[in-house]
C-alpha cells in the first residue's frame, strides 16, 4: 500500500483495525471519534487525506446504533476532506437479518442503512458474509461481498479432525454449508426445524446421515445461540460424536454464553468481525482473526485489481 491511501477506524473494533494495517506494513490513520457530554458524536480527520484512497473500518454491532452512527459521520467527514474514494469496511454488517417485509407494516431496515451509507458519501462497501446475499442489490456503488470460508476451513484443517460432517442449522443456509463441504471434502447434513417464536425453535428432523461422525454446525450469526445449542443437542441425540460450530459474527447476546458454556458444543470457532471482549470469553470460544482476508482486500481494492480471487 503507498502513501494515497489511508485506514481509519471508529470506536466499535480498533483491535481488528490495528491488525489490518500491521499486516498492510502502515499506520493507522489519525481521527478523533468521540461523544460530546450529550451524547452527540464528535469526528475529526486529524491529517491531510485530500486526494487520497481512504478505507474506514466499522463494525455495525453493539452498540449498533452508535456504532453506525459513528461510521456515517466518518464517511462525511472524510468526504469533505476531499478523499479521492471511500471504501467503507463493515467486517459485520448490522441490520441484516431485517432485509425484506416478513409482516405488514415492517421497515426494511437493511436497505435503509444501505441509502445512509451511499448518500453520506461512502463510494464502495467491503463485508464479509452478508446475512442474505439479496442485500448486495440494496447498494447503488460497488460493493465486495467477501466469506470466512476459507479462514475456518484452514483452521479446521490444522485440527485434523476426521470423520467430518457439515451441518446447516436450517434450509436457508445450505449454500454456505455446501461451499465448506467442498473444501473439507466432507458430505453435508441440513437440520429441517420449524420456528415456535421469533427466539425458540424446534427441531424437526435431520437430513443427512451424522451417526458416528464428528459434526460442524456452519452459520453467518450466532445471537442469543438458541438454535445453534438445539442443533447441537439434536445431532447428539442422533448419535453425532463431537460437535463443533464454525460461527462468523459472534453477536452472542442475552442468555447465548450460557446456552453455549452448557451445551453439546465442544468448541465453538469465530471470528473477530466483532469484537470477543472479556465478558465473552469462555474456554469453549475460539476466536479467528479475518485480518489478512480484509487486509488482502483493501490492498487489492486500492490497486485495482481482482477481488474475486479471494473467494476461491
Amino acid at each position: 500500500m503507498n502513501k494515497t491511501a489511508a485506514i481509519f477506524t471508529g470506536n466499535s473494533n480498533v483491535s481488528l483495525s490495528k491488525e489490518i494495517v500491521k499486516y498492510l506494513k502502515m499506520p493507522l490513520g489519525k481521527a478523533l471519534v468521540t461523544t460530546f457530554s450529550e451524547g452527540e458524536i464528535q469526528v475529526k480527520i486529524e491529517e491531510n487525506i485530500r486526494g487520497k484512497d481512504v478505507f474506514i473500518v466499522q463494525s455495525t454491532c453493539t452498540p449498533p446504533n452508535k456504532n453506525l452512527m459513528e461510521l456515517l459521520i466518518l464517511i462525511d467527514a472524510a468526504r469533505r476532506a476531499s478523499a479521492e474514494r471511500i471504501t467503507a469496511v463493515l467486517p459485520y454488517f448490522g441490520y441484516a437479518r431485517q432485509d425484506r417485509k416478513d409482516q405488514p407494516r415492517v421497515p426494511i431496515t437493511a436497505k435503509l442503512v444501505a441509502n445512509l451509507l451511499t448518500n453520506s458519501g461512502a463510494d464502495r462497501i467491503l463485508t464479509i458474509d452478508l446475512h442474505a446475499g439479496q442485500i448486495q442489490g440494496f447498494f447503488d456503488i460497488p460493493l465486495d461481498h467477501l466469506f470466512a470460508v476459507t479462514t475456518f476451513v484452514d483452521h479446521f484443517a490444522s485440527l485434523k479432525v476426521k470423520n467430518l460432517v457439515v451441518v446447516s442449522p436450517d434450509v436457508g443456509g445450505i449454500k454456505m454449508v455446501r461451499a465448506y463441504a467442498k473444501r473439507l471434502h466432507s458430505p453435508m447434513a441440513v437440520i429441517d426445524k420449524r420456528r415456535i417464536s421469533g427466539e425458540d425453535t424446534e427441531v424437526m428432523n435431520i437430513l443427512g446421515e451424522v451417526e458416528g461422525k464428528n459434526a460442524i454446525i456452519v452459520d453467518d450469526i450466532a445471537a442469543t445461540a438458541g438454535s445453534l445449542v438445539e442443533a447441537a443437542s439434536a445431532l447428539k441425540r442422533q448419535g453425532a460424536k463431537d460437535v463443533y460450530a464454525a460461527i462468523t459474527h459472534p453477536v452472542l447476546s442475552g442468555p447465548a454464553l450460557k446456552r453455549i458454556a452448557s451445551s453439546a458444543i465442544k468448541k465453538l470457532f469465530v471470528t473477530n468481525t466483532i469484537p470477543v471482549e472479556d465478558g465473552k470469553r469462555h474456554k469453549k470460544i475460539k476466536v479467528l482473526s479475518i485480518a489478512p482476508l480484509l487486509a488482502e482486500a483493501i490492498k487489492r481494492i486500492h490497486n485495482e485489481e481482482s477481488v474475486s480471487c479471494l473467494f476461491d
